[in-house]
């Protein structure tokens, strides 16, 4: 039993040394490849979270409380997570792989902030908002929707 999980643990761990060394080698370091990993996690959570908001809002799923709430307050949880450590200097679309940040978000530090405390904003307000009654959370979702979207345009690169 213990060599059925020894050697794949092993096999895994070479592997993951490897490829650690070739990102080390031709890409990024892995802190920059860190920190882009965990802000798009970041950024799947908000997708993830919005869309149940959205899908209620909009009555493609029933109207749920107790859901919607837990939702909301995911998402504040996450729109507060600290941007120092996630949008490290030199993640930037083009310079790095697998990233769609775009250099403004660096040169133009204030203007990317106040977006990002847009997002805690509307965040806030849709905990707040998201357990009241469907009326409310359509309210809400328009404000949330429309800091998403003014973010994206400013910060966020096309598609590779």
């Amino acid at each position: 039993m213990k060599k059925i999980f020894v050697v794949p643990l092993a096999a895994s761990l070479v592997l993951t040394a490897i490829a650690g060394t070739a990102i080390g080698d031709g890409h990024a370091d892995k802190a920059l490849q860190a920190a882009i990993a965990a802000r798009q996690a970041q950024m799947k959570l908000v997708s993830f979270n919005t869309a149940i908001l959205g899908d209620m809002a909009k009555g493609v799923t029933p109207y749920d409380s107790a859901t919607a709430s837990a939702a909301a307050a995911n998402l504040e949880a996450v729109a507060k997570l600290d941007r120092s450590i996630l949008w490290l200097e030199g993640s930037v679309q083009g310079t790095v792989d697998g990233t769609r940040a775009k250099a403004e978000i660096w040169s133009d530090a204030a203007g990317f902030d106040k977006a990002a405390t847009a997002l805690e904003t509307a965040a806030a307000a849709m905990a707040q908002a998201a357990g009241t009654d469907q009326a409310a959370l359509q309210a809400a979702m328009g404000d949330l929707g429309g800091t998403c979207s003014t973010c994206h345009k400013a910060y966020r690169g096309p598609k590779n």
